[in-house]
């Protein structure tokens, strides 16, 4: 693994910009130097045994994933990850009728020298899609044309959703974000992801989760031309659905109304999940020691909320020394994971994203930022692998 320099390509403005790149919010390094949040000036280098060895690591963490979202379930183990009593029990019954899942996406620290460890796992609404699956794969294509990449993504989204498509209820399914999020980056990843449904032989609609209404008389929600809606793909997380009444209604109208992602990925979006997953593996090569709600024996740690994002409210205790982000997360409770910094490549910290489609590892994205925390300032940098001459 090495970082290596490249030109940008003269007009990759427009190209990224055709290929969907419309939110383009820079990106800044720790000492708010900006830079362009797609950054082709840089890229990552790795040889075809690393992508093999980290691949066959994905899919093992995927595996222990499962096995503990039913160690979860059997064991009741709710309150660990901050969810409201009344849900547990859907939560519970989407697990057990094997709800159906897409994708999700694993954060690593790799550095070429030991195999990768979990950091955390973004189960549910994990963000950064196009990237890694259109515009660096047209990078690469463009710039090295004799070279792979690790990324099937593409073509395992269709064949995932070809493969689940029988099992969602009605007629149509309905493709929500939220259009209270100004990027847009939300409702460029969920068109994506409606155009790989459509590939795949699904009737497709699309709308805003703000323009979903609910009948009272025939208790179903429908959309804005008051038709019901029997299966629907979000990209707006459970922990936000079941604080409100909206929350409320979703849980009962299962299965009768299909969310994808699935109830029980609640589990896997949790931080909590850190914490099951050490008790369950200790000693783990894959793993970092992590507790909740307690360090326990760990002297350099870092603090993460149960449901954070984008390296909000992150406490970092090293050295006898701390430094946080800031953010609106906590009040749900902490996990605490030994503190095992991200590599320094060129005085940069790569986080490896590692996607995984249905059961299958699918492809990698990369984020790197000068600081210790991949907040949502970090870049997103293209990936190759040379292959022999």
């Amino acid at each position: 693994m090495r970082r290596e320099r490249h030109a940008p390509r003269p007009d990759w403005r427009r190209i990224v910009g055709e290929q969907g790149m419309c939110f383009g919010t820079p990106a800044r390094d720790a000492d708010g130097t900006a830079r362009p949040y797609w950054d082709e000036s840089v890229h990552y280098v790795f040889d075809m045994d690393e992508v093999l060895s980290i691949e066959a690591s994905v899919e093992v963490l995927h595996s222990m994933c499962l096995d503990a979202v039913e160690h979860v379930v059997l064991t009741e183990r709710y309150r660990d990850f901050g969810l409201p009593e009344w849900s547990w029990e859907h939560v519970e019954k989407s697990w057990r009728r094997g709800d159906p899942h897409l994708y999700g996406r694993f954060d690593l620290r790799y550095d070429g020298s030991r195999p990768p460890v979990l950091l955390e796992y973004n189960a549910d609404t994990p963000t950064s899609l196009l990237e890694a699956a259109i515009l660096q794969w047209h990078w690469k294509t463009d710039v090295f044309p004799a070279d792979d990449q690790w990324n099937s993504l593409h073509e395992r989204l269709v064949a995932r959703w070809a493969e689940i498509r029988d099992r969602l209820p009605g007629a149509e399914t309905h493709f929500t974000w939220s259009a209270a999020d100004p990027t847009g980056e939300d409702n460029v990843t969920l068109a994506y992801i409606q155009e790989c449904a459509a590939e795949a032989g699904l009737a497709t609609v699309g709308l805003a989760i703000e323009d979903i209404g609910f009948d009272e008389d025939l208790s179903r929600f429908v959309d804005l031309e008051e038709a019901p809606i029997d299966s629907i793909f979000k990209l707006y997380p459970w922990e936000w659905l079941v604080d409100d009444d909206f929350g409320k209604r979703a849980l009962d109208s299962l299965p009768q109304t299909m969310w994808v992602e699935p109830l029980w990925k609640t589990l896997l979006s949790n931080k909590a999940i850190l914490a099951v997953l050490w008790e369950m593996h200790p000693g783990h090569p894959n793993l970092l020691p992590a507790y909740v709600d307690d360090p326990h024996e760990l002297v350099d740690y870092v603090r993460k909320p149960k449901l954070g994002r984008e390296g909000a409210n992150i406490t970092i205790h090293a050295d006898g020394h701390e430094m946080q982000t800031g953010g609106v997360y906590g009040e749900e409770g902490f996990v605490y994971q030994l503190f095992d910094p991200l590599p320094t490549f060129d005085d940069m910290r790569p986080a490896l994203g590692a996607w995984i489609v249905g059961d299958e590892s699918a492809g990698l994205g990369i984020r790197e930022t000068s600081g210790l925390v991949t907040d949502d300032g970090a870049a997103f940098v293209p990936h190759r692998i040379p292959l022999p001459r």
